[in-house]
């Protein structure tokens, strides 16, 4: 009798050991999934640093946080806006327009505070217009209007600059968007101010906490009375200020505004949001997402030309790489739900 008690006993502990094990792997999965591009970006960087001698120099390192810069900024902004279950696909083209507006001003007035002013007002205006024809126009998704937006802003910026680029910006911007301090450049600093006003907007206000309810669970959000139009179009507007920062680097970089920049720029800051981790589905990721993933986009393009590959490779592999984000993203999802369902077994017995 007490053989077979024993027996039963043993096979009853069986099931809850797989369980548990099981419960184990899925966690460490999850683990690998959501800390994977940073384990990704740091093999990256330390494989190139051993296939080419030029990788850790000191011009190069400032060549690629200059170069990502730019992505980075407009990455934070899409971030905002991808948690939101949003997208925006205007940034570069509002980009275009916001450097050709300062560039116009800079004609007239010789001021660094107000052209930085203009360029920003422009990216504040698209936002807005983006976010208020969504929002109180009803429309079923973003995606409308901020290709609209996309086309208009691109035309408008061929127009007022006669389709050409419009040479001329004020020392201060050719500081922020070329210059440097102590090594580093400038633009990489505004780029991790920004991070830091973000990060901590989206962490410390209860704005932040709205954008991820309205996001993870809208019907729950509209139920306990979050403001969703407001937060909707607030996203909108940071998206649009990011825009205006990345001008004012690009245009410090080149000394002009052109209705030719931010060409694809709306795809590279998709591209980085994915990759870093972040989810289309909304509500959830933070900052380090689109950090993590625009530092990849440029490891990877600067490693490619440091390796003499066809620059046309640049596209094929990126376009690879999202795809393989957006899969890993699916398969979280899967994990967790997974997850989920053991935690609520377990409760249940």
């Amino acid at each position: 009798m007490k053989t077979n008690l024993a027996c039963s006993h043993d096979k009853a502990s069986v099931p809850g050991g797989n369980e548990a094990a099981g419960h184990h792997l899925i966690g460490l999965a999850l683990a690998g999934l959501r800390f994977g591009p940073g384990f990704i970006l740091a093999a990256l960087v330390l494989t190139l640093g051993l296939s080419s001698p030029y990788f850790f120099t000191a011009r190069n390192l400032g060549n690629v946080l200059a170069q990502t810069a730019t992505i980075a900024v407009l990455a934070m902004g899409q971030h905002l806006v991808i948690l939101t279950r949003g997208i925006d696909l205007s940034v570069g083209s509002v980009l275009a327009l916001s450097s050709v507006a300062g560039a116009l001003v800079y004609r007239e007035v010789h001021s660094s505070a107000v052209v930085i002013a203009s360029m920003l007002g422009t990216g504040l205006a698209a936002g807005f217009i983006n976010g208020f024809v969504y929002v109180w126009g009803r429309l079923p998704h973003p995606f409308i209007v901020t290709l609209a937006t996309l086309s208009i802003a691109r035309g408008l910026a061929l127009e007022l600059a006669g389709g050409a680029a419009i040479p001329g910006m004020p020392a201060t911007i050719l500081f922020l968007g070329g210059g440097s301090i102590g090594g580093v450049p400038t633009s990489a600093l505004v780029a991790g101010g920004v991070a830091l006003v973000l990060a901590g907007m989206a962490r410390w206000l209860v704005w932040g906490r709205w954008i991820y309810s309205v996001g993870g669970n809208p019907d729950a959000a509209r139920r306990v009375g979050i403001p969703m139009r407001g937060v909707l179009l607030s996203v909108y507007m940071i998206c649009g200020i990011t825009a205006g920062i990345g001008a004012v680097l690009t245009s410090g970089r080149t000394a002009a505004g052109s209705p030719l920049f931010g060409n694809l720029a709306e795809l590279d800051s998709i591209a980085a949001v994915i990759i870093g981790g972040a989810s289309f589905l909304g509500g959830r990721g933070h900052i380090g997402n689109a950090l993590t993933g625009a530092l990849m986009i440029g490891v990877i393009r600067n490693a490619l030309n440091l390796l003499n590959v066809d620059i046309f490779f640049q596209l094929i592999a990126i376009g690879i790489i999202i795809v393989l984000a957006v899969e890993a993203d699916v398969l979280r999802g899967r994990l967790e739900e997974r997850f989920r369902m053991i935690q609520s077994l377990r409760v249940n017995q």
